[in-house]
């Protein structure tokens, strides 16, 4: 098992960045269990041709800016059987767009979600965490905000986070793929 730190910072996009249907991107499938908790920690991931188990904490207190990740490897066929129990599911495509010599974690999300579009950006020190400046194409800094976390996305729909967005006049963003 290995386990990491993450420095991240999490953004409500304002608009799709210039470019991004021709980077990079893979299909993200998340199941978070328990499904009867509300923000569950624990989560099965489909990262495209790949597949772990991760649990994830605050480091420091109620600094979600901050925590521990907590990552097994798994098979295809483990994580199959594993997402058989009831959890709450959540699917995006993660596009990596770079952006000033850091690269953006642009997750468009599909189904009951679509429309909503975030930002995550991590980082290797707290020093070029904190010193970091919100992009152009970003809405709002969300990294605190519960509503905006994997764990209480998943199982929700984008009418079920309308009145959270709306406290940033968020609009929905949908991305038109190039031809």
């Amino acid at each position: 098992m290995a386990t990491e730190i993450e420095l991240e910072f999490t953004y409500l996009a304002k608009e799709i960045p210039e470019g991004l249907a021709d980077s990079p991107s893979k299909m993200i499938v998340d199941v978070y269990y328990p499904a009867e908790v509300e923000h569950p920690s624990l989560r099965i991931r489909q990262n495209g041709d790949s597949y772990q188990m991760t649990k994830k904490e605050n480091a420091s207190g109620t600094d979600s800016s901050y925590k521990l990740e907590h990552t097994i490897e798994l098979s295809r066929e483990e994580f199959e059987a594993l997402t058989k129990a009831p959890g709450k599911r959540v699917a995006k495509r993660r596009y990596y767009y770079e952006y000033k010599g850091h690269t953006a974690e642009i997750d468009v999300f599909e189904g009951e979600l679509s429309g909503l579009v975030e930002v995550d950006f991590e980082f290797a020190d707290r020093e070029t965490q904190y010193a970091f400046k919100m992009p152009d194409f970003c809405l709002a800094d969300v990294t605190q905000e519960a509503f905006a976390a994997g764990g209480m996305l998943a199982g929700k729909s984008y009418k079920d986070i309308e009145k959270e967005l709306g406290k940033y006049n968020y609009k929905p963003l949908y991305l038109q793929e190039s031809k």
